[in-house]
C-alpha cells in the first residue's frame, strides 16, 4: 500500500511535478513508482527508457529551487514487467515549488500521509526564511580562471559530452553568473587537497606514508584515493586441511560506498576535506559536517537521503560513481555493524577493522617500517651532512617519524652523531 514515502501511478500523469515537490518539502524524502497501480498491482510501462528521460526533463525544468541532484529515476523490473522508480530525496533549499505556479499554496505541496497536500502561506514563509543560503551551490569560487579538461573527460567516457552550456547545466554558477564552490571542487586546479595518511602502528605516532590527493578536479582526487586503498587491501591466505581461505582486509564494495559517502557529503563550506587513515589493524574515514538538524541515527541507518551538496551529488550520479539516492549506508551495513559508525558535533567517522590476518598486518607495517629506516640510513650514508627535515622531505613522513626511527638506529647501534646536536653530522656505525 502507499504510504508517507512510497506513491504509486499506474502511468505518468500531468501531477507527477505535484508529487516529487511534496517529497522534497518533506523531511524523509519518498520514492514514486510508475506502472504499479493505486491497490500496489504492478501493471509495467512501455518505452521505459523514453519515459525515464521525460522524467528526469520535466524535474529538471518544471520545479523551483533546482533540485538536480536530489531525485534519481530508474528502471526496474518486477513481476517480469519494467517499471521506473524514482527516489526523492529531502531538500535543505524549501520551500520547493512548481515553476508556473510559484512560490504559493497552488505550487508548494507536502507529503501528509499518503497524499500530496498544499502548504499553508504562513508555513510556506516560515520554510523560506530558514532555507539554507550557505551552500557551496552559493560560495564564490576564490578564483574565476578555472578550467575544466578533466572533468570533460570523464564526461565523455561515460559518453556524455559537456557543451557550451555545461557550467550552467551542471550548476557551477552563482546566481550572478560567476563560478561557484563546486566548480572549484571541480576545477582541473583548485586548493583542496585529500589526506590519506598510514601508520605503522594502531595510533598516529609513527607515521610511514603521508599521501596527498588533490590539487586537482575532486573527481581525479576521489579516483586516486579509490586506487590506494584498492592496492592497500591485501589478500591474506589461510591454510587448513581441507581448503585454502582467502579474506582481505576489508570488504571493497562497502569501503568504496564509505569513501564516496565520504567526499560527497563532507561539509566544505569549512574548507577542509575528509581525511583517510590506515592504521595496523583497521581504516578510518572522516568526514566533516555532523547529522542534519532533525537527522536521527535511525534515520541515518535507514538510508535516509539529504544530500549536503547536491551539486556533487548529480556530478557523481552522471559519472555512475553514486548507484542510487539513499543507497551508500545500507550497502556498508550488508557487511559491517552500526558500531562502525562514529558522530560528532562536527564530524561523521567510520571505523573499519581489518576482517584479514591482522598479525600479518602488523608483520606487513614493521616491514614498511624497516624500508624506512634503510633509506635513512642509504641518505645518511650517501651524506652525513643531512638534515632531519631533509630526511623527512625525502622519505615522506613526519619530523617526529623520522626523530623515532633515528632513536631506534641509535638504540640498534646502526647510527650514531658525532659532534654536537647543532653543527654535527651523522655517522653510519660499521658494526662489521
Amino acid at each position: 500500500m502507499e504510504t508517507n514515502r512510497i506513491e504509486y501511478k499506474q502511468e505518468l500523469t500531468t501531477d507527477l511535478e505535484k508529487e516529487v515537490v511534496a517529497f522534497l518539502n518533506y523531511k524523509y524524502g519518498g520514492i514514486i513508482y510508475i506502472g504499479i497501480d493505486k491497490n500496489g498491482n504492478t501493471i509495467g510501462i512501455e518505452n521505459p527508457d523514453e519515459l525515464q528521460l521525460k522524467i528526469k526533463d520535466r524535474l529538471k525544468n518544471n520545479i523551483l529551487p533546482s533540485c538536480m541532484g536530489l531525485f534519481d529515476v530508474v528502471v526496474e523490473e518486477k513481476e517480469g514487467k519494467k517499471i521506473i522508480k524514482t527516489i526523492v530525496a529531502s531538500g535543505s533549499e524549501k520551500p520547493y515549488y512548481i515553476a508556473k505556479k510559484g512560490m504559493s499554496e497552488k505550487g508548494c505541496f507536502i507529503r501528509v500521509g499518503s497524499a500530496a497536500e498544499p502548504i499553508p502561506v504562513r508555513m510556506i514563509e516560515d520554510l523560506f526564511a530558514k532555507r539554507t543560503r550557505n551552500s557551496i551551490g552559493k560560495i564564490v569560487s576564490p578564483r574565476q580562471d578555472l578550467t575544466f579538461a578533466q572533468l570533460k573527460i570523464y564526461y565523455e567516457a561515460r559518453k556524455l559530452n559537456l557543451n557550451d552550456y555545461f557550467a550552467k547545466n551542471l550548476e557551477l554558477l552563482t546566481e550572478d553568473g560567476r563560478y561557484n564552490y563546486v566548480a572549484y571542487l571541480m576545477a582541473d586546479e583548485n586548493g583542496m587537497s585529500i589526506k590519506l595518511a598510514k601508520y605503522s602502528s594502531f595510533d598516529r605516532v609513527d607515521l610511514i606514508e603521508n599521501n596527498e590527493y588533490g590539487y586537482c578536479s575532486l573527481i581525479k582526487a576521489t579516483k586516486a584515493v579509490l586506487d590506494k586503498l584498492e592496492i592497500e587491501n591485501k589478500t591474506f591466505a589461510q591454510i587448513t586441511p581441507k581448503e585454502r581461505i582467502e579474506n582481505r582486509l576489508w570488504d571493497s564494495i562497502a569501503i568504496r560506498e564509505a569513501v564516496i559517502n565520504a567526499i560527497v557529503h563532507n561539509d566544505y563550506t569549512r574548507e577542509v576535506p575528509p581525511k583517510f587513515e590506515i592504521f595496523s589493524d583497521r581504516l578510518e574515514i572522516t568526514s566533516y559536517g555532523g547529522l542534519f538538524e532533525g537527522m536521527s541515527k535511525n534515520d541515518f541507518f535507514a538510508g535516509l537521503s539529504l544530500p549536503k551538496n547536491k551539486e556533487l551529488m548529480r556530478i557523481f550520479r552522471d559519472l555512475d560513481m553514486v548507484e542510487q539516492l539513499g543507497s551508500g549506508i545500507p550497502r556498508i551495513l550488508q557487511t559491517y555493524s552500526k558500531s562502525c559508525f562514529v558522530f560528532g558535533d562536527s564530524f561523521t567517522r567510520m571505523i573499519f577493522k581489518f576482517e584479514g590476518n591482522t598479525e600479518s598486518s602488523q608483520k606487513s607495517s614493521q616491514k614498511s617500517s624497516q624500508k624506512s629506516s634503510q633509506k635513512i640510513l642509504d641518505l645518511i650514508r650517501e651524506n652525513e651532512e643531512i638534515t632531519t627535515e631533509e630526511l623527512a622531505r625525502i622519505v615522506g613522513v613526519s619530523r617526529r617519524a623520522i626523530a623515532k626511527q633515528i632513536a631506534k638506529l641509535k638504540e640498534q647501534n646502526k647510527l650514531k652523531r658525532v659532534g654536537p646536536d647543532k653543527g654535527g653530522h651523522w655517522k653510519i656505525v660499521d658494526n662489521s
